[in-house]
């Protein structure tokens, strides 16, 4: 089956959080928080979907000020589409959406290290955060 990329800025959160949901994603998203999702959505500057048919089975959500910086805050595709490389084309999408100008950088969940290195990414040895609190 054909997959369709295409930048959907108004992705509904139910579509969102039952694709979370079909991912070891959603074990670190608010899916139970629709409000929240709703908010994820809408202030993202980027929103790209990857659709088998009508099913949505990729996201690549992302901020951006499209001149140097693009974080690529979720990346998500369906476990039964997974290894077809939806994520790689999702991430080529997000980086040609904010521009080449960028430098695309994600934090990668457990486990998807290896994903990341295998497709060229290069690790950031020293980055911080202060966690949120809920």
């Amino acid at each position: 089956m054909t997959i369709r990329y295409a930048q959907e800025p108004e992705l509904d959160a139910r579509a969102f959080r039952d694709l979370l949901a079909a991912t070891t994603l959603g074990a670190r998203r608010p899916i139970e928080d629709l409000p929240r999702l709703e908010r994820m959505l809408r202030q993202a500057d980027i929103v790209l979907t990857a659709r088998a048919g009508t099913q949505l089975v990729g996201v690549a959500r992302a901020i951006t000020d499209f001149a140097y910086a693009c974080y690529l805050s979720d990346l998500a595709v369906h476990e039964s589409f997974q290894r077809r490389r939806i994520g790689r084309r999702l991430i080529a999408e997000t980086h040609a959406v904010a521009g080449k100008c960028t430098t695309l950088v994600l934090v990668a969940a457990p486990g998807a290290e290896t994903f990341y290195a295998g497709i060229g990414m290069a690790p950031l040895p020293s980055s911080w955060a202060i966690w949120r609190s809920s």
